[in-house]
Protein backbone atom coordinates (compact mmCIF):
# COMPACT_ATOMS: atom_id res chain seq x y z
CA UNK A 1 0.00 0.00 0.00
CA UNK A 2 3.02 2.43 0.57
CA UNK A 3 4.79 1.87 -2.35
CA UNK A 4 1.37 2.51 -4.61
CA UNK A 5 0.84 5.70 -2.17
CA UNK A 6 4.46 6.58 -2.59
CA UNK A 7 3.98 6.27 -6.56
CA UNK A 8 0.73 8.85 -6.17
CA UNK A 9 2.17 11.45 -3.63
CA UNK A 10 5.47 11.48 -5.48
CA UNK A 11 7.74 10.63 -9.26
CA UNK A 12 10.99 11.17 -9.02
CA UNK A 13 10.82 14.28 -6.69
CA UNK A 14 7.34 16.16 -8.14
CA UNK A 15 5.05 16.14 -5.33
CA UNK A 16 1.19 15.95 -6.58
CA UNK A 17 -1.94 17.22 -5.39
CA UNK A 18 -1.69 14.58 -2.66
CA UNK A 19 1.49 16.05 -1.33
CA UNK A 20 0.34 16.78 1.91
CA UNK A 21 0.30 13.51 3.03
CA UNK A 22 4.06 12.87 2.13
CA UNK A 23 4.78 14.51 5.94
CA UNK A 24 2.06 12.58 7.31
CA UNK A 25 3.35 9.09 6.36
CA UNK A 26 6.94 9.68 5.05
CA UNK A 27 6.45 8.57 2.03
CA UNK A 28 9.94 8.77 -0.08
CA UNK A 29 10.16 7.69 -3.81
CA UNK A 30 13.81 6.64 -3.15
CA UNK A 31 12.68 3.08 -3.11
CA UNK A 32 9.85 2.60 -5.15
CA UNK A 33 9.44 0.18 -7.82
CA UNK A 34 10.91 1.69 -10.86
CA UNK A 35 8.43 2.40 -13.52
CA UNK A 36 7.87 3.52 -17.27
CA UNK A 37 8.71 6.99 -17.57
CA UNK A 38 10.94 6.76 -14.65
CA UNK A 39 15.10 7.83 -14.65
CA UNK A 40 17.56 5.25 -13.83
CA UNK A 41 18.99 5.50 -10.30
CA UNK A 42 22.88 6.71 -10.05
CA UNK A 43 24.36 3.86 -8.28
CA UNK A 44 27.96 2.17 -9.20
CA UNK A 45 28.16 -1.25 -10.75
CA UNK A 46 31.25 -2.73 -11.03
CA UNK A 47 32.41 -4.57 -14.32
CA UNK A 48 35.36 -6.86 -14.26
CA UNK A 49 36.82 -5.76 -10.63
CA UNK A 50 35.81 -3.89 -7.59
CA UNK A 51 37.57 -0.47 -9.24
CA UNK A 52 36.11 -0.70 -12.34
CA UNK A 53 32.87 1.49 -11.41
CA UNK A 54 29.69 1.80 -14.15
CA UNK A 55 26.97 4.30 -13.74
CA UNK A 56 24.08 3.13 -15.50
CA UNK A 57 22.42 6.91 -15.46
CA UNK A 58 25.78 7.88 -16.96
CA UNK A 59 26.47 5.20 -19.55
CA UNK A 60 22.95 5.29 -20.76
CA UNK A 61 22.89 9.10 -21.85
CA UNK A 62 22.33 9.87 -25.11
CA UNK A 63 21.68 5.82 -25.93
CA UNK A 64 19.21 3.03 -26.51
CA UNK A 65 20.05 0.72 -24.30
CA UNK A 66 18.38 -3.34 -23.15
CA UNK A 67 19.30 -4.01 -19.06
CA UNK A 68 18.55 -7.19 -17.65
CA UNK A 69 18.52 -8.39 -14.23
CA UNK A 70 19.17 -11.84 -12.95
CA UNK A 71 18.86 -13.47 -9.26
CA UNK A 72 22.41 -14.73 -9.79
CA UNK A 73 25.84 -15.83 -11.27
CA UNK A 74 25.31 -19.58 -12.81
CA UNK A 75 22.34 -20.52 -11.39
CA UNK A 76 20.15 -23.03 -13.82
CA UNK A 77 17.65 -20.50 -15.49
CA UNK A 78 20.28 -17.39 -15.27
CA UNK A 79 22.80 -19.99 -17.50
CA UNK A 80 20.97 -22.09 -18.98
CA UNK A 81 18.17 -19.20 -21.09
CA UNK A 82 18.44 -16.01 -19.74
CA UNK A 83 22.00 -15.08 -20.69
CA UNK A 84 22.18 -17.18 -23.53
CA UNK A 85 19.59 -15.61 -24.63
CA UNK A 86 20.74 -11.80 -24.37
CA UNK A 87 24.29 -13.20 -26.05
CA UNK A 88 22.39 -14.86 -29.46
CA UNK A 89 19.86 -12.01 -29.72
CA UNK A 90 22.83 -9.27 -29.34
CA UNK A 91 24.14 -8.76 -32.95
CA UNK A 92 19.46 -8.52 -33.71
CA UNK A 93 19.06 -6.14 -30.90
CA UNK A 94 21.73 -3.77 -31.65
CA UNK A 95 21.04 -3.76 -35.13
CA UNK A 96 17.79 -2.77 -34.11
CA UNK A 97 19.20 0.22 -32.75
CA UNK A 98 20.06 -1.12 -29.06
CA UNK A 99 23.72 0.54 -28.26
CA UNK A 100 25.16 -1.77 -25.27
CA UNK A 101 23.19 -4.68 -22.78
CA UNK A 102 23.56 -4.77 -19.81
CA UNK A 103 23.06 -7.79 -17.40
CA UNK A 104 22.73 -7.16 -13.52
CA UNK A 105 23.13 -9.29 -10.68
CA UNK A 106 23.85 -9.02 -7.01
CA UNK A 107 26.84 -10.81 -7.38
CA UNK A 108 30.97 -10.09 -6.99
CA UNK A 109 32.40 -8.50 -10.26
CA UNK A 110 34.62 -11.46 -10.44
CA UNK A 111 31.71 -14.41 -10.56
CA UNK A 112 30.36 -11.65 -13.47
CA UNK A 113 32.91 -12.01 -15.12
CA UNK A 114 34.30 -15.68 -15.18
CA UNK A 115 29.77 -16.08 -16.20
CA UNK A 116 29.84 -13.89 -18.94
CA UNK A 117 33.05 -15.22 -20.27
CA UNK A 118 32.10 -18.87 -19.97
CA UNK A 119 28.72 -17.84 -21.86
CA UNK A 120 30.57 -15.63 -24.69
CA UNK A 121 28.95 -12.80 -23.46
CA UNK A 122 32.58 -10.65 -24.27
CA UNK A 123 31.22 -8.05 -26.78
CA UNK A 124 27.72 -8.73 -26.78
CA UNK A 125 26.82 -8.32 -23.17
CA UNK A 126 28.52 -6.34 -20.29
CA UNK A 127 28.23 -8.45 -16.71
CA UNK A 128 27.89 -5.68 -14.18
CA UNK A 129 27.98 -6.72 -10.33
CA UNK A 130 25.65 -5.07 -7.69
CA UNK A 131 27.82 -6.33 -4.98
CA UNK A 132 25.81 -4.18 -2.32
CA UNK A 133 22.36 -4.38 -4.26
CA UNK A 134 22.62 -0.62 -4.51
CA UNK A 135 21.41 -0.45 -7.57
CA UNK A 136 19.06 -2.96 -7.14
CA UNK A 137 17.85 -1.63 -3.99
CA UNK A 138 17.46 2.03 -5.55
CA UNK A 139 14.52 0.44 -7.98
CA UNK A 140 13.11 -1.47 -5.17
CA UNK A 141 13.58 -5.08 -7.43
CA UNK A 142 15.57 -6.78 -4.94
CA UNK A 143 14.33 -10.11 -3.25
CA UNK A 144 14.89 -12.49 -0.74
CA UNK A 145 16.65 -15.95 -1.85
CA UNK A 146 17.74 -17.27 0.98
CA UNK A 147 18.12 -20.43 -1.04
CA UNK A 148 20.40 -18.51 -2.85
CA UNK A 149 22.50 -16.50 -0.07
CA UNK A 150 19.66 -13.64 0.64
CA UNK A 151 19.08 -10.45 -1.00
CA UNK A 152 19.29 -10.90 -4.92
CA UNK A 153 17.98 -8.94 -7.90
CA UNK A 154 13.95 -9.96 -9.25
CA UNK A 155 14.50 -10.97 -13.10
CA UNK A 156 13.73 -8.39 -14.84
CA UNK A 157 14.47 -6.64 -17.97
CA UNK A 158 14.02 -3.45 -19.59
CA UNK A 159 14.57 -0.72 -22.50
CA UNK A 160 16.25 2.75 -21.73
CA UNK A 161 16.33 5.11 -23.90
CA UNK A 162 18.69 8.60 -22.47
CA UNK A 163 18.75 7.10 -18.86
CA UNK A 164 14.43 7.28 -18.83
CA UNK A 165 13.00 3.64 -18.55
CA UNK A 166 10.52 2.85 -22.17
CA UNK A 167 9.43 -0.52 -21.13
CA UNK A 168 9.70 -2.59 -17.71
CA UNK A 169 9.34 -6.26 -17.54
CA UNK A 170 9.58 -7.83 -14.26
CA UNK A 171 8.84 -11.34 -13.88
CA UNK A 172 5.59 -12.20 -11.95
CA UNK A 173 7.18 -14.46 -9.61
CA UNK A 174 9.96 -12.45 -9.50
CA UNK A 175 12.48 -15.36 -10.96
CA UNK A 176 10.57 -17.67 -13.43
CA UNK A 177 11.21 -17.41 -16.91
CA UNK A 178 8.22 -16.11 -19.18
CA UNK A 179 8.15 -11.96 -19.78
CA UNK A 180 12.30 -11.17 -19.31
CA UNK A 181 13.98 -13.03 -21.60
CA UNK A 182 14.86 -11.57 -24.72
CA UNK A 183 12.81 -13.04 -27.88
CA UNK A 184 10.26 -10.77 -25.38
CA UNK A 185 11.73 -7.89 -25.29
CA UNK A 186 10.37 -5.51 -27.86
CA UNK A 187 12.62 -2.65 -28.97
Amino acid sequence: MSQLLSRIVSVNSRRSTFSCFSRDLHVSSRNMVIAVGDKLPTADLCENTPADKVNLAQAAAGKKIIIFGVPGAFTPGCSKTHLPGYVAKADELKAKGISEIFCISVNDPFVMAAWGKEHGAVGKVRMLADPKADFTDAMDLAVDLQVLGGKRSKRYSMVVEDGTVKELNVEPDNTGLSCSLADRIKV
